[in-house]
C-alpha cells in the first residue's frame, strides 16, 4: 500500500499542550503503576490503527534499561513535511500539540482507536525524554523532546527502502512517583491486541536484566482473531459446545466481530472492545449485544418448547451464566467516555451490534441444532437453580439466618459506628484470634476468628453459603447481605483484612476466603475494601537493633545490611524448617522464624501487623479478571490438587493504613 492521502492535510490542530503536565489525570486516568502503563497503550495503540488501516504488519516492543520504552512498527510512518497551519514538521505538531492528529476525520485514518488526538503528546509531555525516528518515502528523521519540548528540529539522518515509525521514551519522574513495567500486564494488553488484530504479528523484549538474565522474548499473531481470543479464555474450562460462535458483518461504516462459547462455570467472561480498546465498563454496543443474545436465544428456547411455562422465559443474566464472549466494533467516530475510553457512548451502534448478533446468533443456532441444543440446556440448568436456590435462601431468611440476627458471638466488635474507620481482621484459628483480640484497638478493629473447615464456594450453592458454619458469620459481621440483597452501602467495616499464617494451610485458607469474596462480594474487592495482612516471617536482631522481614529476600538483604557475610550466610536453615518457632545466632545476630501468628504474644502481633502506623498490608485488586478468574477455576477445580498451587491475586502493597 502507498502513504497517498495520508500527508499534512490530514493532521488537524485543534488546541495547545499546556494542561497536560499540570493534570495528567485528566488524560492517562492517574499517576499510579496504572497511569504510566497508559503510555504503552497509547503508542502502541497508533501502530494497531496503521495496522487496522491496513498499512501495518509487524509491531515490536521493547522495554530497555533505565525504565526506556521503544516501540516501533511497519506502518507507513508520521508525516514529516510542515504544516500549513502551525508552520512546524507535522512530526513535531503531532508530538507537541494536543488534539492535533490524523484522526478527526481527515483522510489518514477511516478506523482508529484514537479519539482526542492526544495520545503521543501526551506520552511526550510526560515523558523526561522522547525520540521519534521515521522511515518515509526512502528517507529518515528524528527529532529528540525533553518533557515535551523539542530539542532540536526536525532531522534528516540517512536514506531507507522501509517504512514506519519508532517512538522511544523515559516517564518522567517527576510526575510518576514509582516507575515500573510491568512484564505481565504488557503481555497481557498486547495478546488482547493481536487477537483483536487480524494478520500482525507483535513481538516483545524484555531487554532490562539481559547482562545477568537475557533477554525475555514473546511474540503474538493470531489468524483466527476473536475466536482464538476466546479459545485461550476458556483453555481451562468446560465446555458446552467445542467450537466458538463467530459472527461478522460490515454495515455502513460499522463493523462488528463477536464470538460467543458457553462453559459449564457459572461466571460471566463478557470482553467488549471499541477500534480495538478494551472498554471495561461497557457501552452501548454491549447493551445491544446483551438485548439480541436475550431475545435470540428466548425466540429459540420457545420455538423448539424448550422452556415450560412455570419457567417464564429467560432473563439477561441467565442466559449470561457461563458465557464467555468477546465483541469487538470498529466505527469511524467513536464516541468514548474520558481518555481512558472505559465506555463506549455511541448511540448508533446499539443496534447495529443487535442486528447484527440477532442474525448471526439466529443462523447458527437453527443450523447448529445439538450444540444450540447444549447451550439451551446449560441456561435451563440456570434459570431452574436459580428458582430453587432463591426459594431455599429465601426459606433460610425467613427462619432468621442472616436478617435481624445479632452479631456473631465470636466477634470481637469495635466500638466506632463509623465504617470508613472500621476494620475487621478476619483471622484464623482461635489462638491467633486471641493474640488480636488482646492486642488490637478496641476503638476501630474488630476481630473475627474463623473456626471449622471453610466452604469451597466454586461447588456450593447460595442457600447451602448462607447456612454456613464457617461464611455466615462472616456475612452477617459484614452487614452488607448478600446475593439479591447485597448492598454495598450497609457495609459495617470499610477494611476488611484476612489473617492468615505465611504457611501452606494459611495460603489455602485465603485462597478460599479470596474465592468466596470474588465470587458473591467482587463489589468490595473493586472498591478497594479487601486487604491481607502482612505479619512477619522473621525477628532480626543485632545488639539492640531489631527488625522485622517480611520474605526470605528481605530477609538475605537485612542480614548483609548486618555485616553477615557471604560464607555465614550460607548458614542460615531453610525458610521451611520444622517445628515451631525456631530460632539461631549467627555472627551475633539472632534470627527468629514465626511460623505462625498464634506463637506471636499481642504486643507483638499489634507492632508487627496490626497497628496502622508501621503495619504493611497488601491491597486485593483484580486488574485483570479474565486470569484472576482463571486462578480461582484452577485452584478449585476438582483435577488440580489445591495445596500444589501457588495462588497469586494482583495485590498493591499499602503502608500505613
Amino acid at each position: 500500500m502507498t502513504s497517498e492521502g495520508y500527508g499534512a492535510k490530514s493532521i488537524q490542530v485543534l488546541e495547545g499542550l499546556d494542561p497536560v503536565r499540570k493534570r495528567p489525570g485528566m488524560y492517562i486516568g492517574g499517576t499510579s503503576i496504572e497511569g504510566l502503563h497508559h503510555l504503552v497503550w497509547e503508542v502502541i495503540n497508533n501502530s494497531i490503527d496503521e495496522s487496522i488501516a491496513g498499512y501495518c504488519n509487524t509491531i515490536s516492543l521493547r522495554l530497555l534499561p533505565d525504565n526506556t520504552v521503544e516501540i516501533a512498527d511497519n506502518g507507513r510512518g508520521i508525516p514529516v513535511e510542515i504544516h500549513p497551519q502551525t508552520k512546524k514538521s507535522s512530526l513535531e505538531t503531532v508530538m507537541t500539540i494536543l488534539h492535533a492528529g490524523g484522526k478527526f476525520g481527515g483522510s489518514g485514518y477511516k478506523i482508529s482507536g484514537g479519539l482526542h488526538g492526544v495520545g503521543i503528546s501526551v506520552v511526550n509531555a510526560l515523558s523526561e525524554w522522547t525520540r521519534a525516528e521515521i522511515c518515509r518515502e526512502g528517507k529518515v528523521y528524528a527529532q529528540e523532546y525533553e518533557r515535551g519540548k523539542p530539542l532540536s528540529k526536525l532531522k534528516e539522518i540517512g536514506t531507507s527502502r522501509k517504512t514506519g515509525t519508532t517512538i522511544s521514551f523515559r516517564p518522567d519522574p517527576q510526575i510518576f512517583p514509582e516507575i515500573r513495567f510491568e512484564w505481565k500486564k504488557i503481555l497481557d494488553y498486547v495478546r488482547w491486541q493481536a487477537y483483536l488484530t487480524k494478520n500482525v504479528k507483535i513481538s516483545l523484549f524484555d531487554e532490562r536484566n539481559k547482562q545477568e538474565k537475557g533477554i525475555k522474548r514473546y511474540a503474538f499473531s493470531f489468524d483466527a482473531g476473536i475466536v482464538s481470543f476466546v479459545h485461550f479464555l476458556n483453555r481451562s474450562q468446560e465446555v458446552k459446545h467445542k467450537y466458538p460462535i463467530y459472527i461478522y458483518k460490515e454495515l455502513d461504516s460499522f463493523i462488528v466481530e463477536a464470538s460467543i462459547q458457553y462453559t459449564s462455570g457459572y461466571k460471566e467472561h463478557l470482553y467488549s472492545f471499541a477500534n480495538n480498546i478494551y472498554n471495561p465498563e461497557g457501552g452501548t454496543h454491549v447493551t445491544g449485544f446483551k438485548t439480541a443474545l436475550t431475545r435470540v436465544l428466548n425466540d429459540y428456547a420457545k420455538k423448539h418448547s424448550f422452556l415450560k411455562e412455570k419457567e417464564g422465559t429467560f432473563s439477561s443474566e441467565d442466559l449470561r451464566e457461563g458465557l464467555t464472549a468477546v465483541l469487538s466494533v470498529k466505527l469511524t467516530d467513536p464516541q468514548f467516555e474520558g481518555q481512558t475510553k472505559a465506555k463506549l457512548g455511541n448511540s448508533e451502534i446499539r443496534g447495529v451490534v443487535s442486528s447484527a448478533v440477532a442474525e448471526g446468533l439466529g443462523d447458527y443456532l437453527e443450523s447448529h441444532p445439538a450444540e444450540a441444543k447444549s447451550i439451551i440446556e446449560k441456561c435451563l440448568l440456570t434459570v431452574r437453580a436459580r428458582l430453587a436456590a432463591r426459594a431455599a435462601k429465601d426459606a433460610v431468611l425467613r427462619k432468621g439466618a442472616l436478617e435481624g440476627m445479632t452479631l456473631p458471638g465470636k466477634l470481637a466488635d469495635c466500638s466506632s459506628r463509623k465504617a470508613e474507620d472500621s476494620e475487621v481482621f478476619i483471622v484464623e484459628g482461635d489462638s491467633a484470634g486471641g493474640s488480636a483480640k488482646q492486642g488490637r484497638d478496641r476503638r476501630n478493629q474488630a476481630i473475627l476468628p474463623l473456626r471449622g473447615k471453610l466452604v469451597n464456594v466454586e461447588k456450593t450453592t447460595l442457600d447451602k453459603v448462607v447456612k454456613s458454619d464457617t461464611l455466615k458469620p462472616i456475612i452477617i459481621a459484614l452487614g452488607a447481605g448478600i446475593g439479591e440483597t447485597f448492598d454495598i452501602s450497609r457495609l459495617r467495616y470499610h477494611k476488611v483484612i484476612i489473617m492468615a499464617d505465611a504457611d501452606v494451610d494459611g495460603a489455602h485458607i485465603r485462597t478460599l476466603l479470596l474465592t468466596f469474596f470474588y465470587r458473591y462480594y467482587e463489589p468490595l474487592i473493586q472498591g478497594g475494601f479487601i486487604y491481607i495482612a502482612q505479619p512477619p516471617l522473621y525477628r532480626l536482631q543485632k545488639g539492640k537493633t531489631v527488625k522485622f522481614v517480611f520474605t526470605e529476600e528481605e530477609k538475605i538483604q537485612t542480614l548483609k545490611g548486618f555485616g553477615l557475610k557471604e560464607s555465614q550466610l550460607q548458614e542460615v536453615s531453610d525458610e521451611n524448617g520444622e517445628g515451631g518457632d525456631p530460632q539461631e545466632t549467627i555472627g551475633g545476630i539472632n534470627i527468629q522464624r514465626y511460623k505462625g501468628l498464634g506463637e506471636m504474644n499481642p504486643n507483638l502481633l499489634w507492632e508487627t501487623t496490626m497497628d496502622p502506623k508501621t503495619r504493611t498490608m497488601l491491597r486485593v485488586t483484580i486488574e485483570d479478571a479474565q486470569e484472576a478468574d482463571r486462578m480461582f477455576e484452577i485452584l478449585m477445580g476438582k483435577e488440580v490438587a489445591q495445596e500444589k498451587v501457588s495462588f497469586k491475586l494482583t495485590q498493591e502493597k499499602v503502608k500505613n493504613l
